[in-house]
């Protein structure tokens, strides 16, 4: 995974405006935990992964693309198929006809 692995993790937790306390009591681990997280001493297990992505309101797959670059383009497609299912299908229609014109 990359570097920057606790940076991006910390990141999410201010972009909502959460404190460490407030992160760890919803994924059921101490303050300690997230801070070690966060600076590189620790890294989340899967399922702890899983929480967080859950948590921060992003899909597993946005998390693990945000963290590995190999990984990245699958997390791109599965982000845009949420996306799109959440559309009626006039506005998938209309995604069509705006993505053919881009080709």
């Amino acid at each position: 995974m990359t570097e920057n692995y606790g940076e991006l993790i910390k990141s999410y937790r201010i972009k909502l405006g959460l404190t460490q306390s407030q992160v760890a009591k919803e994924m059921e681990v101490t303050p300690g935990y997230i801070s070690n997280v966060e600076n590189g001493r620790t890294a989340m297990s899967l399922r702890i992964l899983m929480y967080y992505a859950k948590f921060m309101g992003i899909t597993l797959d946005e998390l693990v693309g945000s963290l590995e670059p190999d990984y990245k383009t699958n997390a791109i497609e599965n982000a845009l198929l949420a996306e799109i299912k959440k559309l009626s299908n006039k506005e998938k229609e209309k995604l069509l006809e705006t993505i053919k014109i881009w080709k």
